[in-house]
């Protein structure tokens, strides 16, 4: 790895460590040249589905433009970046798991969904609210009234996602009231 001071090519490694149940390594790093030291972050890079979007056309999954809609949903709310990374992965898992080398981005966005309804109920309705399109003030309230039924919603990210038992029935909900 080259330095990122000195652009050396060849960096001693130091210390090693798996932080978060062993999905990311981090490395502290020694530079041989200036001596430098710095810290890197190493992570299994899996190939992903391709995403399928409403009008056919094809693009590569984007990590980070996942992250960055899932954070506007929760601004201002109380949930840590580690969570909302874990919701991520958990995404990532569950489209690994599908075994399809392409995923529509409706699929996609009802991940993003259960899993918002997992870290905050506010963040969820933020982003339902966008994402099912919701124009009116009644499908507004069939949305809010369908997550307060969902009551408590698991905060982990094991086991299955939700997505059959509170998307797909926010969503049919949402159209009838719209209707």
């Amino acid at each position: 790895m080259r330095c990122p001071f000195c652009q050396f090519k060849d960096t001693q490694v130091i210390d090693s460590r798996a932080p978060d149940e062993g999905s990311v390594i981090r490395r502290r790093r020694r530079c041989v040249s200036c001596g430098k030291r710095f810290t890197t972050f190493e992570r299994a890079q899996l190939i992903l589905p391709l995403i399928v979007k409403r009008g056919g056309i094809r693009t590569e999954y984007n990590r980070q433009k996942l992250i960055a809609s899932m954070m506007l949903a929760l601004r201002k709310r109380p949930v840590a970046f580690d969570r909302v990374e874990d919701a991520v992965d958990f995404i990532e898992q569950q489209m690994i798991l599908t075994g399809e080398r392409e995923i529509r981005s409706t699929r996609l966005g009802d991940l993003v969904m259960d899993a918002l309804s997992r870290l905050d109920i506010i963040g969820y309705i933020r982003y339902a609210s966008v994402y099912l399109n919701i124009g009116d003030p009644e499908s507004f309230m069939v949305l809010i009234q369908k997550a307060k039924e969902a009551g408590e919603m698991a905060s982990q990210f094991t086991g299955q996602p939700t997505v059959e038992k509170t998307v797909d029935s926010v969503r049919k909900a949402v159209e009838a009231a719209s209707r």
